[in-house]
């Protein structure tokens, strides 16, 4: 059977950072009507420990099988036999009020179908403050949601799920609501972006043939209604052309929006000239 166990009379300025409910696995011996009054009847009553009978200095408070045992036999009828208990031992941690605040991140399998992808993700709070022992504080700097596992939707997914375990620590809030926003890939083009030169001499100024390039990648559908020209940079460097010199000058993307992926230019070198302004 399982029993849960409660801590109860936790002071106001303790926090607990273990769960406050745990449950022990019974076995039980007896008769079979005895044991079916256990199973069907009132059952047994939640097991109560009082947070300073057991609590440590070192932020931690331990109960033994054995006194476990000693709390269900008050409940038991005379003829029950416990033959055994697990855990041996039952640990619960606390602080009083050390925390800090840390980013979320989700973890898992989330993939939306085929020339579908996550453009964005939402979270409900993005960090989440922990409480635990300072040790525990100093070595954790990420906190990741409980595993996810989905595949092959389009619309978008909105989930509510629990923050993962760690043995004393507790996550306040325990559970967070995320947003998996999708888009349809396509591979599209921005033209007439212009040519920068970077990094020139005082008092000159570069010209290229052409003046203006394309740029290929891909990108979301909705994203790309969105783009224009001037949300991309593309450059020469005087410095390539000083230490190169040749007939042509190399072309280089400087800046693509977020999203953006495989940008590429449709030339990748153009003559030029290096006039006087």
């Amino acid at each position: 059977m399982r029993i849960p166990v409660h801590i109860v009379n936790v002071p106001q300025n303790v926090v607990l950072t273990s769960d406050s409910v745990d449950t022990v696995k019974v076995s039980l011996s007896d008769k079979g009507f005895v044991l079916l009054g256990y199973m069907y009847g009132d059952g047994l009553r939640p097991l109560k420990v009082n947070f300073k009978n057991y609590m440590r200095s070192t932020g931690t408070g331990s109960v033994t099988a054995a006194e476990l045992q000693r709390m269900m036999y008050q409940q038991l009828s005379a003829s029950t036999k416990i033959t055994s208990t697990k855990p041996d031992r039952l640990e619960y941690f606390f602080n009083y009020g050390l925390h800090k605040r840390v980013p979320l991140r989700w973890s898992g399998r989330v993939i939306p179908e085929h020339l579908y992808f996550i453009s964005h993700t939402e979270y409900e709070t993005d960090s989440v403050d922990i409480y635990a022992s300072q040790e525990k504080l100093d070595s954790i700097n990420i906190v990741y949601t409980e595993p996810l596992n989905y595949a092959n939707f389009r619309d978008t997914l909105s989930v509510r799920c629990n923050l993962q375990k760690m043995r004393g620590v507790k996550s306040v809030p325990d559970n967070v609501k995320i947003t998996f926003y999708t888009d349809v890939l396509t591979e599209a083009s921005i033209k007439d972006i212009p040519i920068q030169g970077i990094n020139m001499p005082e008092g000159k100024v570069l010209r290229t043939f052409p003046s203006k390039v394309t740029i290929k990648f891909v990108a979301g559908v909705s994203l790309y209604r969105t783009l224009s020209a001037k949300d991309f940079t593309v450059v020469a460097d005087y410095k390539d052309i000083a230490s190169h010199p040749s007939d042509k000058c190399t072309l280089h993307i400087k800046k693509v929006p977020q999203g953006i992926s495989r940008a590429t230019l449709d030339i990748k070198q153009v003559d030029y000239l290096i006039e006087e302004e």
